[in-house]
């Protein structure tokens, strides 16, 4: 077995002096794909717009115009007949043109894409950067430490043997791209579960890494710290990251639509023609990928966990086979939710009982927490009231929380209350605050949301409603995990926010909204 380079962490770049900024190299450089960044922007459409298939030519014109095609894939893809779903390989490169020869890109992200209409969903599979895996040639190491030695072409051959499935495009996204597009885009609103901070100050080098100050809330998030959220690894676990990566994207595409993104595609074309490159070189193909993705962009991102262990020693990730054959089913066979399938609720109306009984049971359910959840009112109501005392909105606090954990920020010294100002697109400014709450995991916190912006884009197209304690409850699923349950007032909006993992249970999550009380009642 040959003696494989560690990949070394990657550093970003001084945003001061800008070096993803890029040289004046002929036009020969200059030539990067355009696919890629016309397919990752179209995954982020919430809607179809007719109008647009009838730029798709144009759009193929430019593409062909100013693709630069990775070397040496062609022949690792695989083929894909006309309309038939397709797979793409999506690698994040810490590549910077501030790097001299001979230093080695480094792949920080590595995600599959599924596109396939006819199955409602668009499925997301990231795999963590720390998996141990088989590397054709030089045996089991990190599974980024492919794209290290052998470029896009190994890390392809690596992906396809780990998890059995055809590849038929391949992507690579330049850092730098993501953080332009996300600031041409005006930013994306995200729900951040936790604070998020570092800061080098009075660190010897070996302790230095990525600077970050992200506080926790909803809020608007533009290019370098949507980049530093993104990418943010030293506390957490690649499971972890990778379902922030997933999280965000999921956020990002609910918010734009076609119309958003392609009205400013020539500002946007450059962007992606400086930091992307793709496999496809020829008019057919591309315009197959094309309409794959008009079609797929309406439907809802599926995310399929990568349920790995972390090695106990060595820093590796490690997944059985019978896992990865699970994972792989899940991923191939993605369908959109209809929201939740069998739960406690729903078997209860399926039985049909009389009034009398129903009645007696909900009252029942009503004084009865469901495991691994306690009461914690006068704990909830001590924390809520910091937040209270600097807003005019009502802070409602969860009279309930989970078992284990407690109200914690995520960041030493600071409080699980925040309290703050939110704008719209429109500059309008609005109370909100945010409660913390540790889900007893590392890197898991869930928590309540409350603004006096009735209408916050993460609030769009719930998956359905539901009447609890009479209250008018909306419920986000991602597939059959509740991700979100919000509720609406004359003066707000309040909502309970999983963690990033989903690790609460639906009736975990019912239970906290349902104890959902305001301070001073």
């Amino acid at each position: 077995m040959r003696n494989l380079p560690r990949p070394r962490a990657f550093s970003p770049p001084d945003v001061s002096t800008d070096p993803d900024k890029p040289p004046r190299p002929g036009r020969g450089v200059l030539k990067k794909a355009l696919l890629a960044g016309v397919l990752i922007t179209l995954l982020t459409a919430a809607t179809v717009s007719s109008a647009v298939l009838l730029e798709v030519d144009e759009l193929v014109d430019i593409v062909r115009s100013n693709s630069d095609v990775i070397p040496g894939v062609k022949n690792e893809l695989d083929d894909v007949p006309a309309g038939d779903p397709q797979t793409i390989l999506v690698i994040g490169s810490d590549k910077r043109f501030t790097d001299g020869k001979g230093v080695p890109a480094r792949s920080d992200t590595m995600i599959l894409v599924r596109l396939n209409p006819d199955r409602g969903a668009t499925a997301l599979l990231s795999i963590p950067r720390d998996l141990r895996a088989d590397i054709p040639g030089y045996g089991r190491e990190r599974i980024n430490a492919a794209y290290a030695v052998g470029g896009a072409k190994l890390a392809l051959r690596t992906v396809r043997s780990l998890l059995d499935v055809p590849i038929h495009h391949i992507v690579e996204v330049d850092f730098g791209g993501f953080r332009r597009a996300v600031d041409r885009l005006d930013c994306v609103y995200t729900d951040i579960d936790r604070r998020y901070y570092h800061s080098n100050a009075g660190l010897p080098p070996r302790l230095q890494y990525s600077e970050i100050n992200i506080k926790p809330g909803y809020q608007k998030l533009c290019g370098t710290r949507a980049l530093e959220y993104v990418r943010f690894r030293h506390t957490d676990s690649d499971f972890v990251r990778a379902a922030r990566q997933q999280d965000f994207l999921g956020q990002a595409k609910s918010q734009f639509g076609l119309s958003d993104l392609l009205g400013d595609r020539k500002k946007l074309v450059k962007i992606f023609s400086t930091y992307t490159r793709t496999d496809i070189d020829s008019n057919s193909a591309i315009l197959r990928l094309l309409k794959l993705a008009f079609l797929s962009s309406k439907n809802p991102i599926q995310e399929v966990k990568f349920d790995g262990a972390q090695d106990a020693e060595g820093g590796y990730i490690a997944i059985s086979p019978q896992r990865l054959a699970e994972m792989r089913d899940q991923f191939l066979k993605a369908r959109a939710s209809k929201g939740p399938r069998v739960t406690e609720r729903s078997a209860q109306k399926s039985s049909k009982p009389n009034k009398k009984k129903r009645k007696k049971s909900r009252s029942k359910q009503s004084q009865n927490l469901p495991p691994g959840v306690i009461e914690a009112k006068k704990e909830g109501e001590t924390v809520a009231v910091q937040a209270a005392k600097e807003m005019r909105l009502p802070v409602y606090y969860p009279a309930a929380r989970l078992a284990f954990g407690g109200y914690a920020s995520g960041e030493r010294d600071y409080p699980a209350a925040r309290a703050y100002k939110i704008r719209d697109r429109a500059k309008k400014r609005y109370d909100a605050y945010r409660l913390v709450l540790y889900a007893g995991e590392a890197g898991q916190y869930y928590g309540v949301q409350g603004t006096s912006w009735k209408s916050p884009p993460i609030l769009d197209s719930p998956t359905e409603t539901e009447k609890m304690r009479g209250r008018k409850y909306e419920m986000f699923y991602d597939g059959d995990r509740l991700r979100l349950i919000a509720w609406r007032t004359p003066r707000g909006a309040y909502w309970v926010s999983n963690s990033l993992s989903k690790k609460l249970t639906n009736k975990q999550m019912r239970a906290i909204a349902r104890s959902l009380t305001r301070v001073g009642s």
